[in-house]
């Protein structure tokens, strides 16, 4: 069965998609099955993978509006070991078509059922806000990976997050945990961007990943071409940091044993 991975924060501009596209796509260059479920109506995962949300086809909103099967709702990407089921803007108006839905925060979960066996990683990209659909995401997930920018306002609204994670986890969702903290968007050349890093170690530990993702142009330019930062520059600063996170997530779930020292890649300073 399927490991289930939402990327969640409330606050925008974090890297939820950047960390969904690219982590999803580390796993896959990894040759691990995975599918991304794209559930923000910008649907930016969806265009971020080269695939137009504006055609006509079926969607997350398909699968949990309209009952359409979600096999008919996946397609493949570029990336080999990587689908996607794409979002589309319908999806804004899916939490009032659900609000009157017996077990409506339930319904996501029974759809993914179906094809969590086929996939040894589903990651659920989240919209920026704590509504249903997000809150469908988190009851469907064994974990939740919460991304948090290295500034001024990094923690602002987190403890919003965790209040929410709590209340899944005591009536949706017994089994959810947190994968655990990722910091973005970090800039070596600003003193903030470390006393960041250092709040969050001091507050969350251990819940806090020690892969750190830099800002980096290469990361900025790949959706721009439909493509993940690992797939349009392998060999870049932010591709390094994405497959060296893959490479701790599969760590500290088991689905691989290294050496400490073998656990990261480096990467050239200069990019």
């Amino acid at each position: 069965m399927g490991k289930v991975i939402s990327i969640a924060n409330q606050k925008g501009g974090v890297g939820k998609t950047t960390t969904a596209i690219n982590l999803a796509a580390s796993f896959a260059v990894f040759e691990y099955k995975t599918l991304i479920i794209d559930a923000d109506p910008q649907a930016n995962a969806t265009s971020g993978l080269g695939i137009d949300p504006k055609q006509k086809h079926n969607s997350i909103y398909e699968c949990l509006i309209n009952e359409v099967d979600i096999h008919d709702a996946i397609q493949h990407t570029d990336v080999p070991f990587l689908d996607i089921i794409p979002a589309h803007l319908d999806l804004v108006g899916a939490e009032i078509e659900l609000i009157n839905h017996p077990n409506r925060e339930h319904i996501m979960k029974s759809v993914i059922e179906a094809i969590k066996k086929d996939y040894q990683f589903i990651i659920i990209d989240c919209s920026p806000s704590l509504g249903l659909i997000t809150v469908n995401a988190l009851t469907a997930s064994d974990s939740v990976l919460i991304p948090v920018q290295c500034e001024y306002f990094a923690l602002e609204g987190l403890g919003k997050l965790l209040n929410t994670i709590k209340i899944v986890q005591s009536r949706l969702n017994n089994q959810l945990q947190i994968e655990g903290i990722l910091l973005t968007m970090f800039d070596t050349r600003l003193r903030l961007s470390n006393q960041v890093v250092e709040e969050v170690k001091r507050h969350f530990g251990k819940l806090a990943f020690d892969t750190i993702i830099h800002r980096a142009t290469r990361i900025s330019e790949a959706p721009s071409v439909g493509k993940s930062v690992v797939m349009y520059d392998a060999e870049s600063k932010g591709a390094t940091n994405y497959l060296n996170l893959a490479r701790e997530v599969l760590q500290k779930n088991e689905f691989t044993q290294m050496k400490t020292a073998d656990k990261y890649l480096d990467y050239e300073e200069n990019e």
